[in-house]
């Protein structure tokens, strides 16, 4: 019997439905009744992660706290979140209920060092580097953490919050320039793998036609991961 995923979602919305869209799309079902049950609580008055991390806003944990609770109650058996930067807030949240979290930098840091890299660039908004959370997680692996310089950071992020948050969806606006040299950049310091670890970057990436089998979405490795803890299998190829 499957077990049920609980995703606490609302951060963003899109994140959430783009997450379980994923979970839905690689899972190997024939059927309605093959598919993983998945119960949603996206609840977008949680306040924002980075803004909380970066001392200027409100605490997202209670809210949080709630929506683990809401999901625990309806008969989640564990948790997945879309969020990056709200896996810095998971300590506070998982001793508060009786599921667990599946903790997406953690599984990132496992399928890298299953991959054999030693050294990882991470493109992430500033409260997700400032968090530490991906540097911490690859360090426990083995592998080091390679970040954008100080102006870098302010391109990336653009693409977040100037322009997919902002529905821009014309490659043409895009500093696609300025972020292949980024890449060119991080690359020449040894990176390896380059996490897009922000749910808005694969999406900016997408639009502006970068591809690269050294680009790791982690959204997609939760998903892998979700898939697995529920007890079903994912498509082949997927």
């Amino acid at each position: 019997m499957l077990k049920t995923i609980g995703i606490m979602g609302g951060m963003g919305p899109a994140a959430t439905v783009d997450l379980m869209s994923r979970i839905i799309s690689m899972t190997d079902a024939a059927s309605d009744q093959e598919h993983i049950p998945m119960i949603v609580d996206s609840d977008t008055g949680i306040p924002d992660r980075t803004e909380a991390i970066l001392g200027r806003g409100e605490s997202p944990v209670p809210k949080m706290i709630a929506s683990a609770k809401r999901l625990e109650a309806a008969g989640a058996d564990f948790i997945v979140i879309a969020c990056h930067a709200a896996h810095y807030y998971v300590p506070e949240i998982k001793d508060s209920i009786g599921i667990p979290i599946i903790d997406m930098p953690e599984e990132v840091a496992k399928l890298l060092k299953m991959k054999g890299v030693n050294k990882a660039a991470v493109l992430a908004t500033d409260g997700t580097v400032r968090s530490g959370l991906y540097g911490a997680a690859l360090e426990r692996f083995g592998i080091q953490a390679v970040y954008p310089d100080d102006d870098q950071q302010k391109t990336v992020m653009s693409l977040v919050y100037g322009f997919v948050k902002k529905g821009y969806t014309d490659p043409a606006d895009f500093p696609r320039e300025e972020i292949t040299g980024i890449i060119g950049d991080l690359s020449s310091q040894g990176a390896e793998a380059l996490l897009l670890a922000s749910t808005e970057l694969p999406i900016a990436f997408s639009i502006m036609g970068l591809r690269s089998s050294a680009f790791i979405d982690p959204t997609v490795v939760l998903a892998k991961s979700a898939i697995r803890t529920a007890g079903a299998k994912r498509r082949k190829g997927r």
